[in-house]
């Protein structure tokens, strides 16, 4: 019996009888050492293995099935594209929140089984009754923590035989992540996507629940892979619980993710625990014991047993402060170790040293120090250590720290020893010399620099980092020492551990013994300041990199040198760009840094048509060539041309949807979202950015959350939606471009809802500032703010003229006409600037602006006919795209007019989510729920989940139906 925690069983409970009936959920248990964390974990072990139960708690008892538990008595249909689909409807865990009723009934217009081909199993939706679970299970440890995925191999070895089941790319990359084959050294992000893939199809017969101990021990591949399918579940009838420690212990992120923290128990509740488990102590030592716990369960039952052994002190009035609840465990833990017999405690030290948990690892191991299997029997009777499902596992964590921490040194040097002697496994043995070596040693730090490449095939970057700042820690030449420092500050930046990368790579720099390696160490250095957004240190860097490479390595020289340009520019150090255009003299490359320097200090301000056609020319240097460069996209869009940003950006996302190369997906979303934006195509942009702006949250790209949030946050200026527009803008803090951006996406909400003062507040430093070219398309919104307060900027209409001129593009010249008629009341620009947008419509967003601006002039003109024309087609197009307010003026300015038009009627893909329109698209081009998976990073079962809610929606009831529809 679990004193104390009603409403925790309660939210575990829920969490179960929501994946018996196919919603997907997830908990993450946080606490002190002790706290009970373990304990929930066996109680949802146990439930899960149990048939359907009688929730029983304080507000009274419900089984699956009653309106009040969440779970539907009767589901809903199984859609199309799927085995089976459970009822929607996320439930909140950790506040006791039930599931709405929505999504749960069948709708009332009588929804039939979407059966275009793919029958639901028999028997259909699977009930509570029948569904019991497969349970995976695995407690992290200290020891694993830098050996690549070793908590999934823990957690999926039970079911590795299921991997061939899985889409190719997903399988080869979950195979090299367990050591199953060889590395291919393939996006470590796609290993997140197998998992959810592996545990989604082992949900199709049966509900599925993991259970993770010890989460702050999962080493990062594990961690990230296992957060990444948790954040992704839905509809498939898993269910997932992490234990992390709180205190003394590294942090286990898992952002976005229900959570649930264990405090102690209340002092009535203590003491039934007592009462339970210690009634042969006098009430006076249980009194004791109580203060001492502090409602801390594990203490409450540790302590009477250190008491019984004589562990404790007798009880007395005045005591010393108590140490930390899991210091004074882990010390009666340690205490009662003590008093074992030399042979036990050698065989308990084994195995607290050993990872694996395997009987043969640790008594063989045990044997080359004097322990055999008959030393077991004293730590069992002890229940310190015991057998359980074939490994060797401790009681409870702190006594695997108390047995290895009260060792002495020279014991524990000696089990590393023995471990590494008979450990089949290279990387693990590795580590245990590591652990047994106190000296430099070049054999072993060799053998470390072995696994740290072997991790880095398998993605593990964290593991890399640690092996090789290990290995150059055991390295006597200092030199070579610099180079393993080098190469664990490059993998710790590829982990995202940027201060211990920047640590690590000024550590190598004073080390390295050559000009051309203390380039590649400022390389290492300045990608880890421009990843920071310390773009002008990055430069610097970069530049003296440069210095030490010129005279021994031309091309790599030429190279950096190039990059120092860039990065100057990005980080508006003009002056340091133009000694940089000095400095390039005949390196190779010195045509294309100087250009970068013509086109930086051209569109600041100098001589925009000349930097715009510098820019042009780039787009051809062999340093920037090729679509995985983010800067190429950059450069488009500088130059005004959304289709060729938009095709880059379009090839790149389907490439590494192709590959599963998640790292490189948010900044291609972004990019693509960019660019449907500015084609028109709103709704898919909305769809792209928030697409990526979840991975890119997930992995930590912060450079994507902000190009993606400021997409965002311009659709919702456009749709006149103020409150999302400003949680937007809010996001949009930290380096310059971020403020000018969040600045520009502001000022066009007040523009559309005639807050013109505020426009001209938020715009007018910023398009004077240093960094206008982040602003360029805005300031058509400072040029018309401006006219209807009756003074137009003229600055501003001569910069965005310079800048359109330059681009080449039609509706760039365009909405520079339209500046020109604002600023001179000449309706001639008018004419000129609807034939331009005639030309390209790449912009119809600025076309319908333009004829509205035109219809309002006409019809102040008194010329009601010219005008219509004009303002129809405008708000048509306002009508379109969502944009409420513009599309408001437009009707009005008709109706002044003298003619009076109906709204149309709602378009049905507006009524589909983000999610589903992506879903339901890809559905129609003929992927199957498995394809569309893979694409979108979502479980083959949450696709079906989303057809089901859409097709109602869309009026359809298969895919054939679906392929008819005009879904763009």
């Amino acid at each position: 019996m679990l004193h104390g925690r009603s409403a925790e069983l309660a939210a575990v409970d829920t969490l179960l009888s929501a994946a018996r009936a196919g919603q997907s959920g997830v908990l993450v248990l946080r606490g002190e050492a002790g706290i009970g964390k373990s304990a929930l974990l066996a109680h949802a072990a146990t439930r899960a293995t149990s048939p359907t139960p009688e929730l029983s708690y304080p507000f009274g008892t419900m089984k699956s099935g009653d309106p009040l538990s969440g779970t539907p008595a009767q589901p809903p249909p199984a859609p199309a594209g799927t085995d089976h689909l459970p009822a929607a409807g996320n439930q909140a865990l950790a506040d006791g929140n039930r599931a709405s009723a929505d999504g749960n009934r069948a709708l009332a217009d009588g929804n039939r089984a979407l059966a275009d081909g793919n029958r639901a199993p028999a028997g259909g939706h699977r009930s509570a009754a029948d569904a019991g679970f497969l349970v995976l299970r695995g407690t992290a440890v200290e020891s694993e923590s830098v050996v690549p995925f070793a908590g999934l191999n823990l957690l999926l070895g039970p079911v590795v035989h299921r991997l061939d089941a899985l889409p190719p790319n997903q399988a080869t990359a979950l195979r090299a992540a367990l050591g199953l084959a060889a590395p291919e050294g393939g996006d470590h992000h796609l290993v997140g996507l197998a998992v959810l893939t592996l545990l989604a199809d082992l949900a199709d017969r049966n509900p599925v629940l993991c259970l993770v101990d010890d989460a702050h021990w999962l080493d990062q591949g594990s961690a990230q892979a296992l957060v990444f399918a948790a954040r992704r579940l839905q509809a498939e009838g898993i269910a997932m619980v992490f234990a992390a420690r709180d205190l003394h212990a590294p942090p286990f992120p898992a952002p976005g993710l229900p959570e649930l923290r264990l405090t102690g128990l209340t002092p009535e509740h203590a003491a039934a625990l007592l009462e339970e488990h210690a009634a042969d102590l006098p009430r006076y030592v249980r009194d004791q014991i109580a203060e001492e716990a502090r409602g801390n369960p594990l203490a409450l039952l540790e302590l009477p047993a250190a008491q019984r052994e004589g562990h404790l002190p007798a009880a007395h009035a005045y005591r010393v402060a108590a140490l930390p609840t899991h210091s004074r465990i882990q010390q009666t833990f340690a205490d009662r170790i003590g008093t074992l017999p030399e042979r036990t405690r050698t065989l308990l030290l084994v195995a607290a040293a050993d990872d694996t948990g395997d009987p043969t690892v640790v008594f063989e191991a045990a044997g080359l120090l004097g322990a055999s299997v008959d030393d077991l029997e004293a730590a069992e009777q002890r229940q310190l250590l015991r057998s359980d499902d074939g490994r060797l596992t401790f009681r409870h964590p702190l006594i695997r720290a108390a047995a290895y921490q009260s060792a002495p040194l020279k014991h524990r040097l000696t089990v590393h020893r023995a471990l590494a002697d008979v450990l089949p496994d290279a990387h693990r043995s590795a580590w245990h010399l590591a652990a047994a070596t106190t000296a430099p040693d070049e054999d072993v730090a060799r053998a470390l620099a072995r696994t740290a490449e072997d991790a880095r095939d398998r993605g593990g970057y964290v593991a890399v980092a640690a092996a090789y700042q290990r290995a150059a820690e055991l390295t006597p030449d200092p030199v070579e020492r610099g180079h393993r420092l080098a190469s664990a500050a490059g993998a710790a930046g590829a982990a995202g551990q940027f201060d211990r990368a920047v640590v690590l790579a000024d550590q190598a720099w004073h080390l390295v013994g050559n000009p051309v390696d203390g380039a590649r160490v400022a390389r290492i250095q300045a990608r880890l300041a421009s990843e920071q957004g310390r773009s002008a240190e990055a430069a610097a860097q970069l530049a003296r990199a440069v210095r030490c490479a010129e005279h021994t390595d031309r091309e790599l020289a030429g190279e950096l040198l190039f990059h120092a340009a860039n990065n100057a520019w990005a980080g508006r150090d003009l002056d340091l760009l133009k000694d940089i255009a000095a400095r390039a003299g005949d390196l190779p490359g010195a045509d294309d840094t100087r250009r970068v320097a013509t086109a930086a200090l051209g569109l600041d301000g100098a001589d925009v048509p000349g930097g715009m056609a510098a820019l042009r020319e780039l787009l051809d240097s062999p340093y920037v060539g090729g679509p995985g460069n983010a800067v190429t996209a950059w450069w488009n869009l500088v130059l005004g041309d959304d289709r060729a940003a938009y095709a880059w950006a379009f090839d790149l996302e389907r490439q590494s949807r192709a590959q599963g190369a998640l790292g490189v997906l948010p900044r291609a979303l972004a990019y693509l979202a960019r660019g449907r934006l500015h084609l028109g195509r709103h709704r898919d942009a909305r769809a792209t950015a928030e697409e990526g702006l979840r991975i890119a949250a997930d992995i930590g790209q912060e450079f994507s959350v902000g190009f993606l949030s400021a997409v965002l946050a311009e659709l919702a200026a456009v749709e006149g939606d103020a409150a999302r527009c400003e949680e937007l803008v809010a996001t949009l803090v930290g380096d310059a471009p971020q403020s000018v951006r969040a600045a520009c996406a502001s000022a066009l909400l007040d523009l559309g809802l005639g807050r013109h003062e505020a426009v001209l507040d938020r715009l007018a430093d910023v398009a004077a500032g240093a960094h206008r070219l982040y602003s360029v398309t805005s300031l058509p919104d400072l040029v018309e703010a401006s006219a209807r307060l009756g003074k137009p900027d003229a600055n501003a209409v001569r910069w965005f003229d310079e800048w359109a001129s330059g681009t080449g593009q039609p509706w760039a010249r365009a909405v520079s006409a339209r500046c020109r008629a604002l600023l001179t009341d000449d309706e001639r620009w008018y004419a000129k600037a609807v034939d331009l947008h005639r030309v390209d419509d790449s912009r119809p967003f600025e076309r319908a602006r333009t004829e509205l601006l035109y219809g309002e002039w006409l019809r102040r003109a008194r010329r009601k006919a010219d005008a219509r024309t004009h303002l129809r087609s405008a708000s048509e197009v306002f009508e379109r795209l969502g944009a409420t307010p513009w599309a408001a003026r437009a009707r009005a300015e008709l109706r002044a007019t003298g003619e009076s038009r109906a709204v149309p009627g709602p378009d049905p893909l507006s009524a589909l989510t983000p999610q589903e329109l992506q879903v339901v698209r890809l559905a129609a081009e003929g992927l199957s729920n498995r394809d569309i998976g893979a694409q979108l990073f979502l479980s083959p079962r949450t696709v079906g989940y989303h057809l089901y809610k859409a097709y109602p929606k869309l009026g359809v009831a298969s895919r054939v139906e679906l392929g008819k529809l005009a879904l763009t």
